[in-house]
This record gives structure tokens, sequence and C-alpha cells, in this order.
């Protein structure tokens, strides 16, 4: 149905994209110094999940949609650009509390792990970079004489979630490990969390005030 000629230049576009880190990856780390490689795992994966959201929404037409329209564009951008703020806020205000994580795996964790795979979605689905990349370079390589145009964009979507899954846990994984040796002072590991905090409120304002203006 999707020809090869086609599947490979989409997975071409779709890695010179997602090597460009975006909120997703910036995200990714920041979870992973704030909080480890569990929860950066647990992250990566939420926001490829969001992705594929997208994906599918430009499916059945909704992504044309956000794309178009300038209020729910802005909508959907402040939006996951306050969750971030949100989430960096409530690191920084919690990165004393990571000394006993960093040592063994907590008894009762705070945040469990679908909630991390949740918070990731919500980033993923709203991340203003992914709306862009499906709803207008998506379409371009369908190929409308065979038919089928959904099914085809459910299955070219795959290829950037599959790379974006594999680069995504491999950027949280290099960042919770240079977390591991912060881990051997308390104070190191406080900067790093506070750090980690910091880099998702940069974030959440970078994405609220960048992109499409009209």
């Amino acid at each position: 149905m999707v020809s090869m000629d086609r599947l490979l230049a989409f997975a071409a576009m779709s890695l010179l994209v997602i090597v460009i880190p975006g909120p997703s990856v910036l995200f990714v780390i920041g979870r992973a110094l704030a909080h480890g490689r569990r929860t950066a795992v647990a992250t990566a994966l939420g926001n490829v999940v969001g992705s594929y959201l997208l994906v599918v929404a430009v499916a059945v037409g909704i992504g044309s949609l956000v794309e178009r329209s300038v209020t729910v564009y802005l909508t959907v951008k402040l939006a996951g650009a306050a969750y971030l703020v949100f989430l960096g806020v409530q690191a920084f205000r919690h990165r004393r509390e990571l000394k006993a994580s960093a040592v063994q795996a907590p008894a009762g964790p705070a945040r469990s792990d679908r909630r991390t795979v949740l918070d990731g979605v919500l980033v993923g689905v709203t991340n203003p970079k992914g709306v862009v990349f499906f709803a207008a370079v998506l379409p371009q390589f369908v190929d409308h004489s065979a038919g089928h145009i959904p099914l085809q964009m459910l299955l070219l979507g795959l290829v950037p979630i599959s790379i974006g899954l594999v680069t995504d846990t491999l950027w949280g994984l290099t960042a919770s490990a240079a977390r591991t040796w912060f881990a051997r002072s308390d104070r190191r590991l406080s900067l790093i969390g506070g750090a980690g905090g910091c880099t998702m409120i940069g974030l959440g304002v970078t994405v609220a005030v960048t992109g499409r203006a009209e």
C-alpha cells in the first residue's frame, strides 16, 4: 500500500526532524535529571504514544484543523507549555527529596509509572513541533492513487514514532547516567534535580513564546 520509496523518503525526513532536539527530547532529559532512569524511559514511552495520537488525529482529519486554525493551534500549544512549567516547578520544589530515590528504588514512589507515562502522553500530544510535522509533512508522503489514505497515514506514522522511541530513550538513559554521578553528593543531586526542573520550566516558556504566530 505504501511504496518503499515513499517510506524511505519519509523515514529520512523524520530522522532529520527528530535529531534536532525539541520539546519531547528536552522534556525526557529534564525528567531524567530530576527523577532518574525509570521515569525517563516511562516518559519517552508516553511521548511516543502522545505523538502517535497526533498521527491518528491527522489521519481522521483533526490534525489539519489544528494546523489551519490559529485559535486551536495556540490553545494546544499553550496547554502543553503550561503543563511543562507546572511539572518543572514541581521538580524544582522537590529537588532535595531525590537523595533516597537515587540510592535505591523508593518503596512508595510519589508518582506511579502510569502517571509518568500519562505526563509524557500529554506533552507529546501538545508538542507544537509534532503538530506541525504530522499535519503539514505526513500528508505529503501519501499515495492518493493507492487509496486507503487514513491507513497509509497510520502506517507511515509508525516510522517517526519508532525512531523517536529509540532516540528519546537514549537521551533519557544518557541523562540519567549523568544523574547517577551527581547522586554521590547530596548537594550535587539537589543541583541536578533543580536543573531538571529549570529545564522543563524554560522549555515550557520557550514553547509558549515561539512557533507560529499567525
